[in-house]
């Protein structure tokens, strides 16, 4: 579970109901039943038709990530490609095959048996690659399709508005109704601002953030295979990795190789 997301998401509901409380407002009038049906459907039907459905409903999926996020430490990650940098120096590169076996990372795993069926470093370096940008492609699509919806909301929030202000200008014969009527229509440029700026935009920058990680990780495991590859020593290969580190990760991998 990814607390941030979720605590941002209580404490924006929490902010934004506190306001309207604070300004002497009623929580009641902020809800209108035409202004949800106009801003939500009109939203989706947009999507519908900037997206197949099997597009729209992969990118839509993809909120779970936002909430659960599959952390992968990458000092982990770099000590475990130097324990199989060990291995294959103590025992050879067949030795590898076993111990991919009892893996759960399927990319690191597939490189690993690469490597034990003898493939060519540039080959496996293309594989290797080649997976990352389909991978990144994917979470790129992905990521679009929220932010088309953080695009669509506040346009379909100033049709609701409009449509709202037509209507009341149509019957400006009771003038006792155009305060309602225009708190009504400006709720739709309300609902659609939430869309946009509480819930899409979030949610593609989170998924932005979750795919970079991936794919630094998996930049890792690429390195770090093809220095396994052409036999490195193990200590050259984590100094190495140390690169794609922040300081405050090396300083930390390197106080945990101190302690053992």
């Amino acid at each position: 579970m990814d607390i941030s997301t979720v605590l941002g998401f209580v404490v924006g509901v929490g902010c934004v109901i506190a306001s309207i409380f604070m300004g002497g407002g009623n929580l009641m009038r902020f809800i209108d039943g035409a202004s949800v049906f106009i801003v939500i459907g009109g939203t989706v039907s947009a999507l519908l038709v900037a997206y197949p459905m099997p597009k729209l409903l992969e990118g839509l999926k993809t909120i779970k990530y936002a909430f659960s996020k599959q952390e992968i430490d990458p000092t982990e990650v770099i000590k475990k490609i130097n324990d199989l940098a060990l291995a294959a120096r103590k025992e050879g590169l067949l030795a590898l095959e076993e111990i991919a076996q009892n893996m759960d990372d399927p990319f690191l795993q597939k490189g690993i048996l690469l490597i034990v069926d003898g493939t060519d470093a540039e080959l496996l370096r293309s594989i290797l690659e080649t997976e990352i940008a389909f991978v990144e492609n994917r979470h790129k699509d992905n990521q679009k399709v929220w932010e088309t919806m953080a695009d669509l909301g506040p346009a379909w929030g100033m049709i609701g508005t409009l449509i709202g202000l037509i209507i009341m200008l149509d019957q400006l014969s009771d003038p006792s109704t155009l305060g309602p009527k225009m708190a009504v229509a400006l709720i739709t440029t309300f609902y659609g601002s939430l869309i946009a700026n509480f819930v899409a935009t979030p949610i593609a920058n989170k998924l932005k953030l979750n795919s970079s990680d991936e794919i630094l990780h998996k930049q890792v495991m690429v390195e770090g295979l093809l220095s396994i590859q052409a036999g490195e020593n193990p200590r050259v290969i984590e100094e190495k990795l140390k690169a794609f580190l922040s300081p405050g990760a090396r300083q930390t991998l390197d106080t945990q190789n101190n302690e053992e």
